[in-house]
Protein backbone atom coordinates (compact mmCIF):
# COMPACT_ATOMS: atom_id res chain seq x y z
CA UNK A 1 0.00 0.00 0.00
CA UNK A 2 2.76 2.46 0.93
CA UNK A 3 4.52 1.65 -2.35
CA UNK A 4 1.41 2.63 -4.33
CA UNK A 5 1.01 5.86 -2.37
CA UNK A 6 4.63 6.80 -3.07
CA UNK A 7 4.19 6.03 -6.77
CA UNK A 8 0.97 8.05 -6.95
CA UNK A 9 2.57 11.06 -5.30
CA UNK A 10 5.62 10.79 -7.52
CA UNK A 11 3.39 10.80 -10.60
CA UNK A 12 1.36 13.75 -9.32
CA UNK A 13 4.51 15.77 -8.71
CA UNK A 14 5.89 14.83 -12.13
CA UNK A 15 2.70 16.00 -13.85
CA UNK A 16 2.24 19.20 -11.87
CA UNK A 17 2.73 22.67 -13.29
CA UNK A 18 2.33 26.22 -12.00
CA UNK A 19 -0.14 27.33 -14.69
CA UNK A 20 -2.58 24.50 -13.97
CA UNK A 21 -2.25 25.20 -10.25
CA UNK A 22 -3.01 28.90 -10.73
CA UNK A 23 -6.05 28.16 -12.90
CA UNK A 24 -7.26 25.54 -10.41
CA UNK A 25 -7.02 27.92 -7.47
CA UNK A 26 -9.13 30.49 -9.34
CA UNK A 27 -12.17 28.22 -8.97
CA UNK A 28 -12.05 28.50 -5.17
CA UNK A 29 -12.46 31.33 -2.70
CA UNK A 30 -10.54 29.50 0.00
CA UNK A 31 -6.91 28.48 -0.36
CA UNK A 32 -6.84 24.92 -1.69
CA UNK A 33 -3.77 22.74 -1.44
CA UNK A 34 -3.02 21.24 -4.85
CA UNK A 35 -0.18 19.96 -7.00
CA UNK A 36 -1.48 21.57 -10.17
CA UNK A 37 -2.39 18.46 -12.19
CA UNK A 38 -5.23 18.40 -14.72
CA UNK A 39 -8.22 16.31 -13.60
CA UNK A 40 -8.02 13.95 -16.57
CA UNK A 41 -4.39 13.22 -15.75
CA UNK A 42 -5.22 12.61 -12.08
CA UNK A 43 -7.84 10.02 -13.02
CA UNK A 44 -5.46 8.39 -15.50
CA UNK A 45 -2.87 8.05 -12.73
CA UNK A 46 -5.49 6.51 -10.44
CA UNK A 47 -6.75 4.08 -13.10
CA UNK A 48 -3.27 2.62 -13.48
CA UNK A 49 -3.86 0.97 -10.09
CA UNK A 50 -7.47 -0.18 -10.60
CA UNK A 51 -6.66 -3.87 -10.95
CA UNK A 52 -4.50 -3.89 -7.82
CA UNK A 53 -7.03 -1.95 -5.76
CA UNK A 54 -9.91 -4.20 -6.85
CA UNK A 55 -7.90 -7.24 -5.79
CA UNK A 56 -7.32 -5.88 -2.30
CA UNK A 57 -9.45 -6.43 0.77
CA UNK A 58 -11.80 -3.50 1.30
CA UNK A 59 -10.11 -2.57 4.59
CA UNK A 60 -6.83 -2.07 2.74
CA UNK A 61 -8.48 0.20 0.18
CA UNK A 62 -10.15 2.28 2.89
CA UNK A 63 -6.82 2.58 4.73
CA UNK A 64 -5.18 3.75 1.50
CA UNK A 65 -7.93 6.32 1.03
CA UNK A 66 -7.56 7.53 4.61
CA UNK A 67 -3.86 8.19 4.10
CA UNK A 68 -4.46 10.04 0.85
CA UNK A 69 -7.15 12.22 2.46
CA UNK A 70 -4.85 13.29 5.26
CA UNK A 71 -2.46 15.38 3.16
CA UNK A 72 -5.21 17.78 2.10
CA UNK A 73 -4.14 17.81 -1.56
CA UNK A 74 -7.09 18.17 -3.95
CA UNK A 75 -5.67 15.69 -6.45
CA UNK A 76 -5.21 13.06 -3.73
CA UNK A 77 -8.83 13.65 -2.68
CA UNK A 78 -9.92 12.98 -6.27
CA UNK A 79 -8.00 9.70 -6.22
CA UNK A 80 -9.78 8.79 -2.99
CA UNK A 81 -13.09 9.49 -4.72
CA UNK A 82 -12.06 7.25 -7.62
CA UNK A 83 -10.89 4.33 -5.47
CA UNK A 84 -13.78 4.49 -2.99
CA UNK A 85 -16.28 4.41 -5.86
CA UNK A 86 -14.33 1.68 -7.65
CA UNK A 87 -15.02 -0.72 -4.78
CA UNK A 88 -18.73 0.12 -4.55
CA UNK A 89 -19.75 -3.54 -4.94
CA UNK A 90 -18.02 -4.20 -1.64
CA UNK A 91 -19.91 -1.54 0.34
CA UNK A 92 -21.56 -2.62 3.57
CA UNK A 93 -23.94 -0.65 5.83
CA UNK A 94 -21.23 0.04 8.42
CA UNK A 95 -19.19 1.94 5.82
CA UNK A 96 -21.53 4.90 6.27
CA UNK A 97 -19.68 5.88 9.44
CA UNK A 98 -16.35 5.88 7.62
CA UNK A 99 -17.66 8.00 4.75
CA UNK A 100 -19.34 10.40 7.17
CA UNK A 101 -16.07 10.85 9.06
CA UNK A 102 -14.18 11.54 5.84
CA UNK A 103 -16.58 14.31 4.85
CA UNK A 104 -16.52 15.88 8.29
CA UNK A 105 -12.75 15.63 8.81
CA UNK A 106 -11.21 15.96 5.35
CA UNK A 107 -13.54 17.69 2.89
CA UNK A 108 -12.66 21.39 2.72
CA UNK A 109 -13.90 22.60 -0.67
CA UNK A 110 -16.80 22.16 -3.07
CA UNK A 111 -14.82 20.04 -5.56
CA UNK A 112 -13.89 17.24 -3.18
CA UNK A 113 -17.34 17.44 -1.55
CA UNK A 114 -19.22 17.08 -4.83
CA UNK A 115 -16.94 14.47 -6.38
CA UNK A 116 -17.04 12.23 -3.30
CA UNK A 117 -20.74 12.67 -2.62
CA UNK A 118 -21.95 12.37 -6.22
CA UNK A 119 -20.16 9.08 -6.69
CA UNK A 120 -19.33 7.25 -3.46
CA UNK A 121 -22.20 8.53 -1.32
CA UNK A 122 -24.68 8.45 -4.19
CA UNK A 123 -23.89 4.81 -4.86
CA UNK A 124 -23.99 3.99 -1.16
CA UNK A 125 -27.46 5.42 -0.47
CA UNK A 126 -28.84 3.68 -3.55
CA UNK A 127 -27.54 0.39 -2.16
CA UNK A 128 -28.63 1.12 1.41
CA UNK A 129 -31.52 3.61 1.32
CA UNK A 130 -32.20 2.99 4.99
CA UNK A 131 -29.34 5.45 5.59
CA UNK A 132 -31.19 8.35 3.96
CA UNK A 133 -32.44 9.49 7.36
CA UNK A 134 -28.82 9.92 8.43
CA UNK A 135 -28.21 12.33 5.56
CA UNK A 136 -30.93 14.54 6.97
CA UNK A 137 -28.99 14.79 10.24
CA UNK A 138 -26.07 16.27 8.31
CA UNK A 139 -28.23 19.31 7.57
CA UNK A 140 -27.85 20.32 11.22
CA UNK A 141 -24.05 20.22 11.21
CA UNK A 142 -21.97 23.33 11.85
CA UNK A 143 -19.71 22.11 9.04
CA UNK A 144 -20.84 23.75 5.78
CA UNK A 145 -19.52 20.81 3.75
CA UNK A 146 -21.56 18.31 5.75
CA UNK A 147 -24.67 20.37 5.06
CA UNK A 148 -23.85 20.61 1.36
CA UNK A 149 -23.08 16.87 1.34
CA UNK A 150 -26.58 16.10 2.61
CA UNK A 151 -27.93 17.52 -0.65
CA UNK A 152 -25.30 16.62 -3.23
CA UNK A 153 -25.20 12.97 -2.11
CA UNK A 154 -28.63 12.70 -3.77
CA UNK A 155 -27.69 14.23 -7.13
CA UNK A 156 -27.13 10.96 -8.98
CA UNK A 157 -30.20 9.19 -7.51
CA UNK A 158 -32.24 12.32 -8.33
CA UNK A 159 -31.24 11.97 -11.99
CA UNK A 160 -33.02 8.63 -11.91
CA UNK A 161 -36.10 10.14 -10.30
CA UNK A 162 -35.39 8.53 -6.93
CA UNK A 163 -35.89 9.70 -3.34
CA UNK A 164 -38.07 12.76 -4.06
CA UNK A 165 -39.57 12.69 -0.57
CA UNK A 166 -36.09 12.71 0.99
CA UNK A 167 -34.97 15.46 -1.38
CA UNK A 168 -37.79 17.72 -0.25
CA UNK A 169 -37.14 16.89 3.42
CA UNK A 170 -33.47 17.88 3.07
CA UNK A 171 -34.39 21.03 1.14
CA UNK A 172 -36.85 21.94 3.90
CA UNK A 173 -34.11 22.00 6.52
CA UNK A 174 -31.58 23.77 4.30
CA UNK A 175 -34.13 26.20 2.85
CA UNK A 176 -32.91 29.33 4.66
CA UNK A 177 -29.28 28.33 5.17
CA UNK A 178 -27.15 31.50 4.98
CA UNK A 179 -24.16 29.78 3.35
CA UNK A 180 -24.20 30.14 -0.43
CA UNK A 181 -22.25 26.88 -0.86
CA UNK A 182 -25.13 25.11 0.86
CA UNK A 183 -27.74 27.08 -1.09
CA UNK A 184 -26.09 26.07 -4.36
CA UNK A 185 -25.92 22.47 -3.17
CA UNK A 186 -29.61 22.04 -2.40
CA UNK A 187 -30.59 24.18 -5.38
CA UNK A 188 -28.60 21.83 -7.60
CA UNK A 189 -30.33 18.84 -5.99
CA UNK A 190 -33.76 20.35 -6.75
CA UNK A 191 -32.71 21.21 -10.31
CA UNK A 192 -31.69 17.62 -11.04
CA UNK A 193 -34.86 16.29 -9.40
CA UNK A 194 -36.95 18.62 -11.60
CA UNK A 195 -36.00 16.69 -14.74
CA UNK A 196 -38.04 13.68 -13.66
CA UNK A 197 -40.43 15.57 -11.34
CA UNK A 198 -40.91 19.01 -12.86
CA UNK A 199 -44.46 19.51 -11.57
CA UNK A 200 -43.58 18.56 -8.00
CA UNK A 201 -40.36 20.59 -7.84
CA UNK A 202 -42.04 23.63 -9.38
CA UNK A 203 -44.83 23.39 -6.80
CA UNK A 204 -42.19 23.16 -4.07
CA UNK A 205 -40.37 26.23 -5.39
CA UNK A 206 -43.58 28.27 -5.66
CA UNK A 207 -44.57 27.33 -2.13
CA UNK A 208 -41.24 28.42 -0.68
CA UNK A 209 -39.97 31.10 -3.07
CA UNK A 210 -40.71 33.96 -0.67
CA UNK A 211 -38.19 32.52 1.80
CA UNK A 212 -35.81 30.68 -0.52
CA UNK A 213 -32.56 32.55 -1.19
CA UNK A 214 -32.36 33.71 -4.82
CA UNK A 215 -29.17 31.71 -5.33
CA UNK A 216 -30.93 28.45 -4.48
CA UNK A 217 -34.03 29.48 -6.42
CA UNK A 218 -32.09 30.17 -9.63
CA UNK A 219 -30.34 26.81 -9.40
CA UNK A 220 -33.59 24.95 -8.73
CA UNK A 221 -35.43 26.30 -11.79
CA UNK A 222 -32.53 26.25 -14.23
CA UNK A 223 -33.85 23.33 -16.30
CA UNK A 224 -37.48 24.46 -16.32
CA UNK A 225 -39.29 26.07 -19.29
CA UNK A 226 -39.10 29.86 -19.61
CA UNK A 227 -42.72 30.42 -18.56
CA UNK A 228 -42.21 28.49 -15.31
CA UNK A 229 -38.92 30.29 -14.63
CA UNK A 230 -40.70 33.62 -15.04
CA UNK A 231 -43.43 32.64 -12.59
CA UNK A 232 -40.87 31.43 -10.06
CA UNK A 233 -38.78 34.60 -10.30
CA UNK A 234 -41.73 37.00 -10.20
CA UNK A 235 -42.20 38.83 -6.90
Amino acid sequence: MNVIIKKIRKELKRNSDFHTKAIGQSFFREKVRMYGVKSAVVIKIAKDYDKQVLAWDKKEVLALCEELWQTGFLEEAFIVCHFSYLIRKKYQPADFGIFEKWINNYVSNWASCDTFCNHTMGAFVEMYPENLSKLKKWTESKNRWMRRAAAVSLIVPARQGKFLKNIFEIADVLLMDSDDMVQKGYGWMLKVASVAHQKEVFAYVMKHKAKMPRTALRYAIEKMPKNLKAKAMAK
